[in-house]
């Protein structure tokens, strides 16, 4: 196990010398000090990179000092890791309250909320948006354990369910994708006028955290987060999407594919007699994601092709513009986010960016940690280390803030005194 080194070495010296005779005029030789600054380490089975480590790395060291140890049998293979998490994890019950949320546009998304937070919790209390992956929404396990965890340190968690996930209502021809930003900026808009006194996190796995660093970039300095995680994002959708052709992966295209269809299904009549470049029955018979991105989405969105979709939908692209902290976790045998697909190097220059890739995990797997085999995935306690993190630097400059406004409102009050 590599030793873990915190704060500063201090190291003391002496000048050699003979002590002349004390004279009025003799000044004793000063004690010189060096400091030495090292950065908290972390286990080498872990890859951590990124222009942000000297600001989060520390804060996450209870976790990362530790080796990456996968849970016996199951984690010996990517596949069976990821199947295994998706059927067998256990969900939490949770209670929840449901808000519709009409945007701009006339679609509709659904949030849900933890019952009874709006009387538990304080109006400051940090919240946390959860973005699910891929027609995925609030009764997904690795959603459950994330909010539950969240919730349990005192955060008001929401899930934001995307056009036609987690049973969220379809009003409009049009469902989301990789490229759509609108719905986020809305939900985070709404959010934050809900509870002006919070300060906003967001989670994101998937195609949800490829949308999640998209609008990051996007919003850039005049981002209304405080901070973002983003878990097993594919980054770069056109390589995903080779690999997703490969091998075993024909499984999950499939899987992925017959969920968009059942989604479709549910809401066809409102596709009836789409003209131009529509083919909505290949987009409700798709065979492949590939398949029902063009028949259906990439023409929704206005792109000549599914690759030029992919391309221009890729979050690998936004990283340089990230100006929140943002984590990044992935899995180097990840079947669906590929690890090359990964944008290290401006990871590396930017410093609000910092990357853990996990030697193991699968896809939204990550069976290891204290909870294994059926309970919460490692990430989720480095996640809330995270968030923890930023948002007690949040507080105290916010208290700071709060004390210099006190200050001068003292001393204008001062300057108005007549005596």
């Amino acid at each position: 196990m590599a030793k873990l080194s915190l704060g500063s070495t201090l190291s003391f010296s002496l000048s050699r010398h003979t002590r002349p005779p004390v004279t009025a005029r003799h000044v004793p030789t000063p004690l010189t000090m060096t400091t030495t600054k090292t950065m908290p380490i972390h286990h080498p089975s872990l890859e951590v990179i990124g222009g942000g480590c000297d600001r989060f790395l520390q804060a996450l060291h209870a976790t990362l000092r530790l080796p990456y140890k996968p849970f016996p049998l199951i984690a010996w293979n990517r596949h069976v890791e990821t199947i295994f998490a998706a059927f067998f994890r256990s969900v939490p019950q949770v209670r929840l309250r449901r808000e519709c949320l009409q945007v701009k546009d006339g679609g509709s998304v659904a949030l849900d909320w933890v019952s009874g937070d709006h009387r538990r919790l304080t109006p400051d209390s940090p919240i946390l948006i959860l973005l699910p992956g891929l027609t995925g929404g609030s009764q997904d396990s690795y959603v459950r354990h994330m909010l539950t965890k969240a919730k349990s340190k005192g955060w008001r968690v929401v899930v934001f369910n995307s056009r036609g996930c987690g049973d969220s209502p379809v009003t409009t021809p049009q469902f989301y994708s990789a490229s759509f930003l609108g719905d986020t900026s809305e939900v985070v808009e709404h959010v934050g006028a809900r509870y002006p006194e919070a300060n906003l996190y967001a989670v994101g796995w998937s195609l949800g955290a490829n949308i999640l660093v998209r609008y990051l970039g996007q919003e850039s300095h005049s981002c209304r987060l405080s901070g973002a995680v983003s878990l097993c994002n594919p980054f770069n959708l056109v390589i995903a999407d080779e690999d997703f052709h490969k091998g075993f992966n024909n499984v999950y295209d499939k899987a992925l594919a017959r969920a968009l269809c059942k989604i479709f299904q549910k809401h066809a009549l409102l596709f009836e007699d789409m003209e131009g470049e529509y083919n909505i029955p290949l987009a409700a018979t798709a065979k492949s994601v590939r398949d029902f991105d063009e028949g259906l989405t990439r023409v929704s969105f206005g792109f000549k092709s599914v690759d030029d979709y992919y391309s221009n939908s890729s979050s690998s692209d936004s990283i340089k513009h990230v100006q929140r902290p943002l984590l990044c976790i992935q899995a180097e045998n990840d079947p669906i986010a590929p690890s090359r697909a990964i944008p290290r190097e401006d990871i590396k220059e930017n410093p609000n960016c910092m990357l853990i890739v996990t030697p193991k995990g699968g896809h939204l797997g990550w069976v290891a940690g204290a909870e294994a085999p059926l309970g919460a995935p490692w990430t989720d306690p480095v996640v809330m280390d995270f968030l923890g993190h930023l948002e007690r630097g949040a507080s105290k400059t916010a208290g700071f803030s709060q004390g210099l406004e006190a200050v001068q409102d003292i001393s204008e009050g001062l300057h108005h005194m007549q005596v």
